[in-house]
């Protein structure tokens, strides 16, 4: 009995300090092990400085080094304000968020990367700009970044994509602040391949953004690679447009022309006696008539390989375990 009247103690006082978080800030991890502590030194800080009542969420998406055992220290060491949460396996940077959305109290929700690439010392400033604004996600954009030229070039890829699909100037990044009400329009996404932004976009114009430092990594190197970077675009796309299906169609439309156009030639060189192409000409028609048609069954298996996923109830991500403030008690009155 009194072990039960102790839990219901630690429930309720759980939620008296959640229900009063004003600031949620989400973090991804991935491969960090090397930059956490230092994470910390500023992060802790700089939340501290802006007065309000916060909690960090940091979600190990399935890391292949020691990043979870630092998570369980940094979460002893900040029990009333960190929650980690491990991944059972490798879910992809915004499937982690989602994660973490899901497990967040705060009015406003921060979201930044492990590397000290986002400064938590800017964090004041998107809180500033959302709150000043009628924004409902405020995005912190770079003057200057410090990816490398590959990253660079696969950043603007995705925004030109970005742009495109939803017909907006704003430009993304993985520095983010977003209101309560927005998150929870999109915080019960089951999709299986997430593009966040695009999520976010669906369900609201009131977007903006403001410029904060961009600094170097200051250990190791960026993890996203080309797959990854294609792996985003092809999200984007097939999760919220149209747009690859229509290009198949207007390229079947443009050989079915060309198709016609040859074969006008052809009849009109026979009419005027003269030989028609010979064997080069079929075989470029061959061609482009093959590549067109094994580019649409590419996009179509796309789609469908996804819808199959998706109804074959693939996951976004399953939770091994959550460290908590309240499992830091329980593990306590058991120590004592």
């Amino acid at each position: 009995m009194n072990q039960q009247c102790l839990c219901d103690d630690n429930d309720r006082r759980h939620a008296e300090v959640i229900d009063k978080c004003a600031l949620s800030v989400v973090i991804p991890v991935y491969r960090s092990e090397a930059t956490l502590e230092l994470l910390f030194e500023r992060l802790i800080p700089s939340l501290d400085a802006i007065g309000r009542s916060y909690e960090i969420i940091l979600v190990e998406d399935g890391s292949p080094d020691g990043s979870w055992s630092k998570l369980e220290l940094l979460q002893r060491r900040y029990p009333d304000r960190v929650v980690a949460i491990q991944l059972m396996r490798n879910s992809g940077q915004h499937n982690a968020l989602m994660c973490g959305f899901r497990h967040t109290k705060g009015e406003f929700i921060v979201t930044m990367d492990d590397d000290l690439q986002n400064p938590p010392e800017e964090i004041s400033r998107l809180l500033e700009e959302i709150e000043k604004s009628d924004r409902d996600l405020v995005y912190g954009n770079y003057a200057d970044k410090k990816h490398s030229s590959f990253r660079n070039l696969g950043s603007l890829v995705v925004n030109t994509f970005y742009q495109r699909v939803f017909r907006t100037q704003a430009t993304v990044t993985s520095f983010r602040v977003i209101r309560r009400s927005l998150l929870d329009s999109i915080r019960n996404c089951e999709q299986s391949y997430i593009f966040l932004d695009g999520l976010l976009a669906w369900n609201t114009q009131r977007i903006g953004s403001v410029m904060v430092a961009h600094h170097p990594r200051s250990v190791g190197q960026s993890t996203y690679s080309i797959s990854k970077l294609v792996t985003l675009s092809i999200n984007l796309f097939t999760s919220f447009s149209l747009i690859p299906l229509q290009v198949v169609s207007f390229l079947g439309v443009a050989v079915l022309l060309l198709g016609l156009g040859l074969g006008a030639i052809c009849v009109g060189l026979l009419l005027l006696g003269k030989e028609s192409s010979g064997p080069m000409g079929v075989s470029t028609v061959v061609l482009i008539v093959g590549g067109v048609q094994l580019l649409a069954l590419g996009v179509f298996g796309e789609y469908l390989g996804r819808m199959h996923l998706h109804l074959n109830g693939k996951p976004q991500y399953h939770e091994r375990q959550i460290l908590d403030r309240l499992t830091t008690e329980q593990k306590a009155s058991c120590h004592e």
